[in-house]
Formats: structure tokens, sequence, C-alpha cells
């Protein structure tokens, strides 16, 4: 009997358990030198692209791909060192042998693992093809031994027990490796409509836009502020441009951004691409229905707000957009809202993601702006959830933590100021102003200080005049800071005391400089970084220390005039330390520019912002300089807010263009103000709606 040879039933059986027992019974046994080898070559399923898949012709202009788009590949089983088609892998299974003898060489198969690949084969019809979005998932978490479950998040039982992958032809394998390596982009002229000077990393931006966009690839652009995400959209906006001058075909894009940034992004595309057509869809003298769609037509830009676009959903998603862009994106962080659920409903052939901040404090928050760039992408919100959230929030799984990585990488350009090549490429100060509209509420007051004094004016002469201008002047640039400066508002009578979260909510809501600042410190803190902020008026400096201190959960600093000198260098030692608990260190330092403009080292922070203006540039420079002084290692970013449409824009047009002032007059007092006459005075301080 023992030289008897096995049937292939029995030989498995004496290999996988006979043996065993024999073994555990003190016996010797002799297994042949294959059978190691033969049991360690698991069966993998592999999707091989066919060679001509994504070689396809396209026109100007036009995506090559998208992620749904259809790959057609063949079915391939590599068994060992056999490699097996779909026909052949069938004639194998149909012999219903455990151990068999194929190509030379032995091979153990397992039924139930034979019986996962069939269902994985069925599955997926090879006739109907893989999505580009699966091939790309597959390439990029290394052909991951782990099937995906289902929407559920579960997992089958008898998971991990044989490979799937995916072999790429030469073309997808040039895209996807163009996708992961910055070095590998393609180089793009930049458009000559551009009125800037774009830094290479800017140059960099740009072409990575232009280049997702070819594919049909969403993007999110997630550089730090002060990076200049700003010019690097204009930029592509003027490609844009150029492809229809070259196809003939024009279409217009939609930028949605918050209401308190509309005049900024008005302003930056009139100084960086004025030769695009820009339409503000924005207030109640909106265009609607055919009136809407004919005004589309002419324009190269539409420009909303979130709001807007929640209020007016049914009508931009009757039209499909050029491309449709978020900026500050992170304000659809939560996916359930119905600003979200509107911004994801409108249709275009390229979505982008302009935020500092992609996560502020949770997944699922990226899940939502992935959702938006790339539908279904990252799958659905559950099934993100139980593959991702669960596993990296609660469970820090760090296999989990690199998959998701992977996943998101292709499509986040994210560059820190902290970056060496970012960092040599910044200049020492880097300046810029922030257009900020007025609310309602600060509108109507404005109009009515306008129209008391100018009817004033009238019977107003000499000392009077000047005097009732300059205090016209005040409530008007107090206005603009904030409403509750003019009617004298009571604050909260400490800062430990804080406001009532609906009284903070309904501070913030009343300025959008406030609510500006707010975004933009939170910003730049989540970053580590700290900032100085200069007002002329007490009231100012005494709610944004109350606000932000609130906000932050962290000390915030106020010097002004009355702050003795004791405090005064206490409040310089901390906020230039870097070895106070957390809790006990500041970040943010606000200050009166007169107290703080001069003779202050604060080299601490990197940011300095003008939340109101001193119509001196020397003065502001000084204070500028409190952080850009002999013992400052970072860049200087300098914010001067100016709200549209009021005095504060039409001085800052003066400085700028120096046409009707000169240095001589500009001085450190307001005084040449009231030399003006009545009817240049009315063209200085009138409210401007063109923004609105």
């Amino acid at each position: 009997m023992l030289n008897r040879p096995l049937s292939d039933e029995a030989a498995w059986q004496f290999l996988t358990t006979d043996s065993q027992r024999l073994l555990e019974s003190g016996w010797q046994v002799l297994l042949p030198a294959w059978w190691e080898a033969a049991t360690r070559k698991k069966p993998k399923l592999r999707a091989k692209v066919r060679p001509g898949e994504g070689a396809g012709e396209r026109t100007k202009g036009s995506s090559l791909f998208g992620l749904d788009s259809i790959v057609q590949f063949d079915w391939r089983v590599a068994i060992g060192d056999a490699d097996l088609s779909e026909s052949e892998f069938a004639e194998l299974v149909a012999r219903n042998e455990r151990l068999v003898r194929f190509r030379g060489q032995w091979i153990a198969l397992d039924p139930a693992l034979l019986a996962q690949i069939r269902r994985a084969m069925a599955g997926i019809d090879s006739a109907q093809g893989l999505s580009f979005q699966d091939i790309l998932q597959l390439h990029l978490l290394g052909n991951a031994d782990e099937p995906e479950g289902d929407a559920s998040g579960e997992q089958p039982e008898d998971a991990a027990r044989f490979r799937l992958e995916v072999e790429l032809n030469a073309h997808l394998l040039k895209l996807i490796s163009q996708l992961g390596r910055q070095s590998e982009w393609p180089a793009l002229d930049v458009p000559d409509g551009l009125q800037a000077e774009l830094r290479t990393y800017q140059r960099d931006g740009y072409a990575w836009l232009a280049f997702l966009r070819r594919f049909g690839l969403g993007a999110c652009l997630a550089d730090d502020m002060g990076l200049g995400k700003t010019v690097q959209f204009i930029t592509y906006l003027l490609h844009l441009q150029d492809i229809a001058a070259e196809t003939g075909v024009r279409s217009s894009s939609l930028l949605i951004c918050p209401t308190s940034v509309l005049g900024n992004w008005q302003k930056e595309l009139s100084r960086f691409a004025p030769s695009l057509k820009v339409m503000l869809h924005y207030g109640s003298k909106r265009e609607q229905g055919d009136l809407f769609r004919e005004e589309v037509e002419q324009a190269d830009v539409i420009l909303t707000s979130f709001a807007t676009a929640t209020l007016d959903q049914e009508l931009l998603q009757s039209m499909t957009w050029d491309s449709v862009c978020l900026d500050e994106a992170q304000n659809i962080k939560n996916a359930q809202t119905k600003q979200s659920t509107a911004v994801r409903s409108f249709p275009a052939r390229h979505r982008i993601a302009l935020t500092g901040t992609p996560i502020e404090n949770r997944l699922s928050e990226l899940w939502s702006i992935y959702d938006f760039i790339n539908p279904g992408y990252l799958g659905s919100s559950r099934a993100f959830s139980n593959r991702f959230i669960n596993a990296i929030e609660k469970e820090h799984n760090e296999q989990r933590t690199l998959d998701l990585q992977k996943l998101v990488q292709p499509f986040m350009l994210r560059r820190k100021k902290k970056d060496p090549a970012i960092q040599l490429d910044l200049p020492d100060k880097n300046e810029m102003k922030t257009y900020i509209h007025l609310t309602s509420e600060q509108g109507a007051l404005y109009d009515q200080i306008v129209k008391e004094l100018m009817e004033r004016m009238q019977k107003l002469e000499g000392i009077e005049r000047k005097g009732a201008i300059l205090s016209a002047l005040t409530q008007l640039k107090q206005l603009c800071d904030h409403p509750a400066l003019l009617t004298k508002e009571a604050l909260p009578d400490t800062v430990a005391s804080g406001y009532s979260q609906a009284d903070l909510e309904a501070v913030i809501s009343r300025s959008s400089k406030l609510e500006r600042i707010l975004a933009m410190v939170k910003e730049l803190r989540e970053e580590g970084e700290r900032c100085l902020i200069f007002t002329q008026y007490i009231g100012m400096g005494q709610m944004l220390q109350r606000v932000l201190a609130q906000e932050l959960q962290e000390p915030v600093l106020y010097l002004n005039g009355s702050t003795s000198k004791t405090a005064r260098d206490r409040m310089i030692d901390q906020f230039q330390s870097h070895t106070l608990p957390p809790a006990e260190q500041p970040s943010v330092f606000i200050l009166s520019l007169k107290a703080g403009g001069v003779g202050l080292n604060l080299t601490a922070a990197n940011h300095v912002f003008h939340f109101d203006r001193w119509w001196n540039p020397a003065v502001e420079n000084q204070a500028t300089d409190r952080a850009y002084r002999m013992g400052q290692t970072k860049d200087v970013q300098v914010h001067k807010f100016i709200s549209l449409g009021t005095l504060e824009e039409r001085i800052d047009e003066m400085l700028e263009s120096k046409q009707q002032l000169s240095d001589q007059i500009i001085t450190s007092t307001e005084g040449w103000i009231t030399e003006l006459s009545t009817d240049a005075l009315k063209d200085l301080f009138t409210l401007r709606r063109d923004w609105a």
C-alpha cells in the first residue's frame, strides 16, 4: 500500500492533514521539496488594462477621462510564476482538483479561495470594464490585498485571502505617475492676459489645475494663507479664456465664495485679469431666469456667495458650467446642510476647491470637500465613516491613515510657507489688501450719516464745518469697523466673562470685517503662527479681544494708550515667549496704532492686520515694522482691510494713484479732508453700491 501512488484527493489529504497528525505523534515526515512553495503561491487576481486604453485623442480644452470613464481590461490570474488567462483559469477550476501540475509546477488550490476569485470576477464584468476611479484607487493603494467590502463598509469573512491587482498600460501608467509627482506635471505658458508675475510655485499650481482639468479630475488647492491661491485660480480662468478663443466655444465659470470676500474677488479679478468679463450675481437686484442666462452667455466668470447659491440652486443647476470653484471651501464642511447640497448639485466640466484649512476638526470635512470636487471618489459618507473615520479618529489605525493619504494626495496641492522651496521664493514682506463689504445694517447707517452731513454742509462754515466733517469722518470709519462703536453698546465687563453664544454670533454677524478677521486668525492659528492686529479705536480693540479670546479659547492681549509700562512690558514678554505653557501663551496681540505702532519688538508675529486704516503710509509701515525687523526669521504677511464702496476705498485709491493728493498733503492727520469742496466731499463720502 505504501508503494501505491496516491490519488490527488488522497495526496491532498496526506499533505494537509495526515502528515500533521504523524508529526504530532512523533513520526518523522519528509514532504516533497515543492510542497512548501506550492502552499505559498496564493492566487492573485489581476485586471490587465488593454494597450490602447487612455490613448484616445481629444479636442482642445476637452477632458480626456474623468473618474467615471470606463477602462477596458482583461482578467488574469497569477499563481506563483504561472499567469493564466480567464479561460485558462476556468479550465483549471473545472478540473475540480486541489493539487494540480500546471506548466511544470505543482499548484495547491484552495476551493474556498477559488470560489472567492470566481465571485470577484463575476461581480466585475470584464466586458463592461472598470471605471478609471477603480483603476486609480487600486493602483494608489499598492494593489492592497484588502477587498473594499460593500457600501456599509463591512468586510467579507474571507477578506484578504487573495490579491486583487491592476496592471496599467503605458498610457495610464504615465498619467498616474504624473498625478503623484510634481516634477512630471507638463509645463504650461502663463496666459498673456495675466497682469502679475507668478512665482515658481504659483506657476506650478496653475499648471496643476490645468493638468487635472485635462483629465476631468477635480482639484483642491490648499496652500497656506498668503501663498496666492487667488492669483493661481485667476491664471487658470485666463487659461480657459484662451482655450475658448482658440476653439470658438465659450462657457462661463462659476465662482462661489463667502459674502465677506465677494468684493475682494471683484478687485483681484479686475487687477490681475482685466480681460475677464465678470458678472456679480448677488443682492436683491440680481438677475433671474432668461435675463440671467443671457448675462451668463456674455461673461467669463459668474461671482456669487454661498448664501445666494443656496437660494438660487434651481437656477444655477440648470446650466452646465465650464468650471465651478469654491473659495473658502471649508464652508461646505457639513455635508448635510442645504448649502453643501446646493453647491454639489451644480453641473460642471471641472470642479475646484480653494481652502487653507481642508480639515478644521474632523475627517468628515475632508470627505465633504472631496465629494464636491470628485463626487463618489471616497465612497458614500457612511462607507467613508466605516472605512476611515472610525479607524483613524477612534482607533488611530496607521495603515488606514496611510491609505487615506494615498487616495487624497493626487487631488490636493498643499504648500506651506515653512516649506524650504516656498520660503526661499517668498518676499520678505508681502502686503495684500482685503476688500470687505458692509452689512445691510452698516450700509443703512452709512447712508444716514452722509445724508445728515450733506444737509449740514449747506448751513455751516469755517471751524464748525471742519468740525462736522471730522466728526462724520470718525463716525464713518468706526461704522466700517462695527456699528456697535456708533451705538455705544456695552461690552461684557471682562474678557473672562465673555458673550453668551447667541450674543457672540450676533456681534460677529453685524460686521464683515470682524467676521473676516476671525476666519483669517483661526486659519493662521491652525498653522501655529502669531499675529498683530492694529486698530485706532479702543472700543474695537476691546471687542476684538473679547471675541477672539472666546472663539480661539486662548489668551489675547490688548495694548492701548492707557496700558501701564509694567503691563506693557509684561505683555511684550508674554507674546515673544516660546516657553510658556500653551494655555498661557498669547499668540494674538491687538494694539492701538498710536500706542503700539512704534518702539516695540514683536518678531514672534509673522502676520500683521491693519483692521482700520491710518491714512499716512509711513505710520502704517512703522506699525508693520513691529514684526518686520531684525530678529524676524519668517516672511511677514501684511493684511490691510478696506470696506468696499466707502471712504476707505476712495482714500486708498487716492493714495495708490497719487493723482489728487501729494505726499505733503497726506499727513498723519486727516485735516486735508476738511478742505474739500462740498461736491468733492460728497464724492468721497457717498457709499458706492457697485459691489452690491
